[in-house]
Order: C-alpha cells, then sequence, then structure tokens
C-alpha cells in the first residue's frame, strides 16, 4: 500500500518532464510552420478582407463575377479586365493607368454584396496621355482664373492698400522734411529718420495687405513668418545686412555728412549721398563711387573738410651760398601775401635738410579744406616765392654736381695744340 503512493508520485514526475520537453519541439515545430507559410504567403497578394463578412453565401460566385466585370468595362479605365470569384473571394486582374483606378476597382469589389475578400492583382501601367495631360492643364488654368475672380475684390482692397500706405508715406516725408528744417539734427540724423519712417510705414502697409488678401493670414503668423524667415535671409544675405546696419550707424554717429570730402582707401571725393546700403562719392575726377557702407565703418577714413582750414606744405631750395635768414624772411612774406592763405593761423618756415644742391626749406601755411582749394592755394604760395625771391637775387638752383680727378684729363684740344707745337 506505500508503494503506490510512490508510484504514482514518480509516474506524476515523469509526466511533468515529459511535458517540458515535448512543449518546446511543439512550438518550434509550430513556429517553423509558421514561417514556412508566412514566406508562401508572400508569393501571392494578400486579400483584402471586407469589414464584416456573412456566413452564408448572399449571392452566387457566378453573379458577382458577371457583375464586378460588366462594371469595370463600362468604366473604359482597365484593359484586359478580368474578374473571377471563388468561394465569395474575388480575383481582379488587368491593367490600369494610376495606383487610384486601381484602388477603386478594389474598394469597388469589397463594396460588392456577397464579396467576403478582394486579392487586386490589377497591373499599374502608367501611360502618357498628353490630351489628358492638355486636359489637367488646362483645368488648373481655370481653377488659378476662378480663384484669382474669387479673390479679385480682395486683390483690389489690397491694391488700394498699397496705394494709402505710398499716400502715407508721403505725407510722412513731407511732414519729417519740415520738422526736421526747424530742428538743430544733423543732415545724416534726419536722413536716418526719414529712412527709418519710411521703412516702418511699408512694412505695416505690407503686412495690412496680406492680411487682407490672404484671409488666413493673421499679423502673428506674418510676423512668425518674417521671424523663421529672417534667420534664412540673413545668412542669405549677410553682406547686404552688413552694410544696412553700417549704414545706420554712419548717419547717427559718424562725423561726416553730405558735402564733405572724405578719404578712404584709393577713394577721394565729396560725399553726394548716404543711404542705409551705400555712400556715393563724388570722386575728384568726376567719376562717382558707390562704396558699400561696410567699407566705411570698417577702415580708417580721412575727413579731410572737417574743419574750414587745413594745413598744407611745400619745400623751397636756396643755393649754398645765400643768406638763409634773408631767405626765411622772403619766403615768408610771399607766403603771407597770397590771398589764399589764412592768415588767423601762423606760416611755419623751417630749414629743413642739406640737399646735394641746395638748403631746403619746409613752407607749412593753412587754407580751405577742399581739395580744389588746396591746389589752388599751392599754385598762389610756389608763384610768390619764386617771385620774391627773384627779386631779390636770391637763387633757387638746379641740381647740380661736382667731380674731382685724381690726375688731368686731356682734352682735344690740348692735343691739337702739343700737335702745332710741335710741327712750328
Amino acid at each position: 500500500m506505500r508503494e503506490e503512493p510512490l508510484h504514482l508520485l514518480r509516474t506524476t514526475l515523469w509526466i511533468c518532464l515529459l511535458c517540458g520537453v515535448v512543449t518546446p519541439l511543439a512550438a518550434q515545430d509550430d513556429d517553423a510552420t509558421n514561417s514556412a507559410q508566412a514566406e508562401d504567403a508572400k508569393q501571392v497578394t494578400e486579400p483584402d478582407v471586407a469589414e464584416h463578412v456573412a456566413v452564408n453565401a448572399v449571392a452566387s460566385d457566378l453573379a458577382i463575377e458577371t457583375r464586378l466585370t460588366d462594371i469595370l468595362n463600362a468604366t473604359k479605365w482597365f484593359d484586359q479586365v478580368t474578374v473571377e470569384v471563388r468561394d465569395s473571394v474575388a480575383f481582379i486582374d488587368g491593367t490600369a493607368v494610376d495606383d487610384a483606378r486601381k484602388e477603386w476597382a478594389g474598394q469597388l469589389a469589397r463594396n460588392t454584396e456577397g464579396v467576403a475578400a478582394v486579392v487586386n492583382q490589377i497591373e499599374v501601367k502608367k501611360i502618357i496621355n498628353l490630351s489628358e495631360t492638355a486636359n489637367v492643364v488646362a483645368t488648373s488654368v481655370r481653377t488659378l482664373w476662378e480663384d484669382l475672380l474669387v479673390r479679385s475684390p480682395l486683390l483690389l482692397v489690397g491694391l488700394l492698400v498699397l496705394m494709402f500706405t505710398a499716400l502715407v508715406n508721403s505725407l510722412a516725408q513731407t511732414i519729417g522734411k519740415r520738422v526736421a528744417k526747424r530742428s538743430r539734427l544733423r543732415g545724416s540724423l534726419q536722413d536716418l529718420i526719414l529712412q527709418l519712417v519710411t521703412i516702418a510705414v511699408w512694412t505695416v502697409g505690407l503686412m495690412l495687405a496680406a492680411v487682407i488678401v490672404f484671409p488666413g493670414m493673421t499679423p502673428a503668423k506674418a510676423l512668425t513668418v518674417l521671424g523663421l524667415g529672417s534667420v534664412a535671409i540673413g545668412f542669405a544675405f549677410k553682406d547686404i545686412f552688413e552694410n544696412f546696419f553700417a549704414g545706420i550707424l554712419i548717419l547717427w554717429k559718424y562725423p561726416f555728412d553730405k558735402g564733405d570730402f572724405v578719404e578712404c582707401n584709393d577713394v577721394v571725393g565729396r560725399i553726394e549721398d548716404i543711404t542705409i546700403r551705400m555712400t556715393m562719392i563724388r570722386q575728384v575726377d568726376g567719376q562717382l563711387a558707390v562704396v558699400p557702407n561696410a567699407m566705411l565703418f570698417k577702415n580708417p577714413v580721412d575727413v579731410l573738410t572737417s574743419r574750414k582750414v587745413r594745413r598744407t606744405t611745400v619745400n623751397c631750395g636756396v643755393a649754398y651760398d645765400a643768406d638763409l635768414n634773408e631767405a626765411r624772411d622772403v619766403i615768408q612774406k610771399a607766403v603771407e601775401s597770397c590771398s589764399t592763405v589764412n592768415t588767423d593761423e601762423p606760416v611755419e618756415i623751417f630749414a629743413r635738410e642739406f640737399a646735394d644742391s641746395s638748403i631746403n626749406f619746409e613752407v607749412t601755411w593753412w587754407t580751405g579744406a577742399t581739395p580744389r582749394e588746396i591746389r589752388e592755394s599751392r599754385d598762389e604760395v610756389v608763384r610768390q616765392v619764386k617771385q620774391r625771391l627773384d627779386d631779390a637775387n636770391i637763387e633757387i638752383p638746379f641740381p647740380q654736381r661736382t667731380l674731382w680727378l685724381p690726375e688731368p684729363v686731356r682734352t682735344t684740344s690740348d692735343a691739337s695744340k702739343k700737335q702745332a707745337a710741335s710741327l712750328g
């Protein structure tokens, strides 16, 4: 009696062990079977099962097949279309020109009463149809024209808003110029304010026109698009924005204005106009130089007319045997007698160097600041100094050089004389 429980326990353990071994093996067999079935299913089109499948057949397979074939042939959208229905599963075959028509045929079969599943084997062969393309283009153009006609009142109102913006800008410019004349602001600062007013007026006008023409657009969306687009625009037009901000700083703070003569790099001339992006300089030879504002902002600029007078210098040489004090007095009186010399500032004359043929004086005086005034003053000073030195019998020597030879040099005349003496 005691051996029966032990035997039963041993039997139970063996059964558990067998189940533990057999179950994984069976699972592996099932997995292998499922994998094989999946590989086979990849080679056939998966059927599209209807949402509701009836248990009892509603219509015969032949009736469904005939009905679907008639409908697909009636559309004339498909070539060589065939429909076969087996056990309420519709197999559709043929060719279509696009995916939309293929999908339409499958949807038609799914919606047909009595169809439990659809296998859509229609092949899409895209054919270039010029007439159909022309129809599509014509339809698109017609749609655009109709949209234009629908939006024409909005476009008209937007155009009126832009015209009103131009009127407001003109009025603002007129008022701004009148106020600027009465104010004591610099001319460049006045131009800056007027240009910023123009930018502000047109920004508001364009935003308002965009909101009217595009009803879905709001000021918040417009500002968002403007903020996002400004990043890309900033990278694409970096130089333009650099010149823009340089122009603002030049108009706001820089110590030159329209009419001033400036020199930057190799450009020397009078400023004719300063805009947000560029500065126009009329050079002394008459050519117009359009200089980017960034160039004037980054490089040293000599403002030649920052003061009404400028100092200029010429060199004048006198002979070594001349009295230097007398020569200095003559030169100084000659310079002071010139009408182009500013007598409010001192005339400075310094002996500069021992040159090869003369003692050179550095003659400095003050005159007008423009390049033309500088040239005119130099012309007058040089003429007066030359005349006064000539009147005082002080020589302005030509360059000359003295040669010292270690031995006497025989000349042709000496040789002729020696030969004549020997013959006589």
